[in-house]
């Protein structure tokens, strides 16, 4: 179950990714920048847009002290990939992401656990 959900999980990584970075290219194609002046000026540029960015960046902020929260559980990944990912690629992408990697782990864990609680079969 948990593989299913993993590969459930890449999939959203994958179209978090196409369908945001397609807006992002248009803004570079379009003179956009990621200096700090311009950016933000574009990402609050209305009451929509500033809103819509605190809410991302809320939820990456969210999203990131979980993950940090996380590390020490069994299966959790290594989170400082995901916080760069998040912050450098977007949350819609490195969230799914670290999902998908988190449920894997969780899979190959149980799925070493459950080898190890398998009745040892007799050679006779």
């Amino acid at each position: 179950m948990r593989q299913r959900t993993a590969a459930l999980y890449y999939l959203l990584a994958i179209a978090g990714l196409v369908i945001t970075w397609r807006y992002n290219l248009q803004y570079f194609a379009e003179g956009g920048s990621v200096a700090p002046g311009p950016f933000f000026a574009s990402a609050f540029a209305n009451a929509l847009t500033t809103a819509i960015t605190l809410d991302v960046y809320w939820a990456a902020l969210v999203f990131s002290v979980w993950i940090v929260a996380d590390r020490t559980r069994p299966g959790a990944p290594r989170p400082w990939l995901y916080i760069v990912a998040c912050f450098g690629i977007g949350l819609a992408f490195a969230f799914p992401l670290y999902l998908a990697r988190r449920a894997q782990r969780l899979a190959r864990a149980a799925a070493i656990g459950d080898s190890r609680q398998a009745p040892e079969r007799s050679a006779h």
